[in-house]
């Protein structure tokens, strides 16, 4: 049994995304009244592409062609601005993602900024997240975030032995992110968050310890650990082809240390990983997050309307993603949701097992037979089979154990529709024909 299938991160995957007509934002900017919801803008540019990312993101982009592209954003803000006008439109988080954000100048971090501000309205307590690298983390680049109100900076590390970042593709090296992560430290965000990756080839269970002690050192607020995957497209794909070889069984060994070694150190481990430093509580809070409504900016986000999902196509390869970020900065109707899905009643109800069985506390079972009408174990048989197997527990929700944690990526795929599954397939296959100069391997990890 392989451990490591996919990450569930989301459901659907994007690549079950399908062509859309005849539907507008304007028809469904009513699920956005109120308050309560989220906003995310996309920032697909980074410095250099590593050798396991599979993002929406491109290198060798300079200042003017950032600017045309904030110049879309602009555009496109300002679009949806009107749409929402009548709704009263709050929202309650704002996340900026990529690529890498900070790769952006100061000024066009402050250009930014402004146009988040005048075109939508934010709740006086909103959760304000951005990501970072260490090659991007400045002084002055920080001050900005401070005055713009962020309260999560989110560092992908991934490793502090250069060896390992060496083989990761990533570009720069452990005494640089020590730096940057000492100095992100020092402009006291409420949260630092810090990513570590694991499965590395040539890693061993005390050099990830050892990486792990050194980022304790530091006390941020959240690490996450994920496995190496290298999808189809990837750089490292090829250096898999030439021998390199990833070893299920040893990343599986490595993240049984590294979660134990984290819960003693006083993280609270909510999914297979995320790991939070807690000081008042001791299991993370009930949020019914199966039916959240979010709003993306840019090219590579998605939005969440109620049932509707729509982003741009989805895209690996440079070509694949200049292609879009083009089509995005040609787009005149931003009203128009062209690529998307709706998912059914039986979709939610995937959707909204998978967003959180996989995740503490767990999933209540009377708030699914609310919402659904049903009762999730008869909807869900295999759920049986895996309390059977000591992978899942009914104590006040129903929840993973830590064994179930461990193989949160086996199981998660399998609550995934034959129709969805099919799409996926659907999906690959005609990428696979694109891009045949390097041949597939059998999935990830």
């Amino acid at each position: 049994m392989n451990p490591y299938v996919q990450y569930m991160y989301s459901y659907p995957h994007k690549t079950a995304y399908r062509t859309l007509q005849g539907v507008s934002l304007r028809e469904y900017a009513s699920r956005l009244s109120g308050t309560g919801h989220g906003l995310y803008l996309h920032i697909p540019f980074c410095q250099t592409k590593c050798g396991y990312c599979n993002l929406f993101s491109v290198t060798g982009q300079g200042s003017e062609e950032i600017d045309h592209y904030l110049d879309a954003v602009e555009r496109q803000a300002g679009q949806y601005q009107d749409i929402l006008s009548s709704f009263g439109s709050e929202f309650s988080s704002c996340t900026i993602g990529g690529g890498t954000p900070l790769l952006l100048s100061e000024i066009q971090m402050e250009r930014m900024f402004t146009m988040l501000n005048y075109r939508f309205s934010f709740s006086k307590s909103r959760e304000f997240v951005i990501e970072t690298a260490p090659n991007q983390t400045t002084d002055e680049k920080l001050a900005l975030l401070k005055d713009a109100g962020v309260t999560r900076v989110s560092m992908g590390i991934q490793s502090l032995q250069d060896e390992e970042l060496k083989i990761l593709g990533r570009h720069h090296c452990a005494e640089k992110a020590r730096e940057s992560l000492a100095l992100l430290k020092s402009f006291d965000f409420p949260c630092v968050n810090v990513d570590l990756i694991y499965g590395i080839p040539g890693q061993t269970v005390d050099s990830l310890m050892r990486s792990l002690e050194d980022i304790l050192s530091f006390e941020p607020e959240e690490i996450f650990l994920y496995p190496l995957y290298v999808k189809h497209g990837a750089k490292m794909e090829k250096s898999m082809g030439d021998g390199m070889v990833l070893d299920a069984d040893m990343a599986l060994i490595q993240y049984r240390e590294a979660s134990s070694f984290l819960r003693a150190q006083g993280y609270c481990q909510d999914s297979m990983r995320r790991f939070v430093r807690r000081r008042d509580m001791a299991v993370r809070e009930f949020s019914d997050c199966g039916f959240g409504t979010s709003l993306a900016l840019g090219c590579g986000g998605r939005s969440y309307l109620g049932n509707l999902h729509f982003c741009t196509p989805y895209a690996i390869t440079r070509k694949d993603c200049m292609s879009q970020i083009e089509a995005f900065e040609s787009t005149v109707d931003f009203d128009n949701i062209a690529h998307g899905i709706f998912l059914s009643e039986e979709e939610e109800k995937r959707r909204y097992v998978i967003r959180h069985l996989l995740i503490a506390p767990g999933l209540d079972l009377q708030r699914y037979e609310r919402e659904f009408g049903s009762s999730v174990l008869e909807d869900f048989p295999l759920i049986l089979q895996w309390m059977r197997k000591g992978w899942v527990k009914r104590d006040s929700y129903l929840c993973l154990t830590d064994e179930g944690l461990a193989l949160s990526d086996y199981l998660g795929p399998q609550l995934m529709s034959d129709e969805v599954s099919l799409k996926i397939r659907e999906w690959e296959a005609v990428h696979d024909r694109k891009n045949d100069s390097v041949p597939r391997k059998s999935e990830i990890m």
